[in-house]
């Protein structure tokens, strides 16, 4: 089972800014869409971006976080970034980022999977 691994996660005060970063060392990113979804306790998970494989590059956001997060990928570093400012208390959650071969914020439509990393707003 191939890894991706998570990190940037941390507390924040509202209205701060973090950078999550994706990378793993067995997938080579560009060949996939990658996905951030993110889970707050008792809530169901949700898909909030995502980036189709470098041919195309094209992007999708869930409308709570348009214009205050931006995904992006840095090929050479193997790494998918989610750039994150302005945040809100209702954006802590665990955040994961995901593979797969089609550009969707649906979780069903990726095959591998991080572990997580814990973001926390509050003052």
């Amino acid at each position: 089972q191939p890894q991706l691994v998570e990190s940037g996660g941390g507390l924040v005060r509202p209205g701060g800014s973090l950078t999550l970063s994706c990378t793993s060392s067995e997938l080579t990113l560009n060949y996939y869409t990658v996905g951030w979804f993110r889970q707050a306790p008792g809530k169901e998970r949700e898909g909030i971006s995502c980036i189709s494989d470098s041919e195309d590059s094209s992007t999708d956001y869930v409308d709570s976080v348009k214009g205050r997060f931006t995904i992006s990928r840095d090929n050479a570093k193997n790494t998918v970034y989610l750039q994150m400012n302005n945040l809100k208390p209702e954006d802590t959650a665990v955040y994961y980022c995901a593979v797969g071969p089609w550009a969707s914020l649906s979780g069903d439509e990726y095959d591998y999977w991080g572990q997580g990393t814990q973001v926390t707003v509050s003052s």
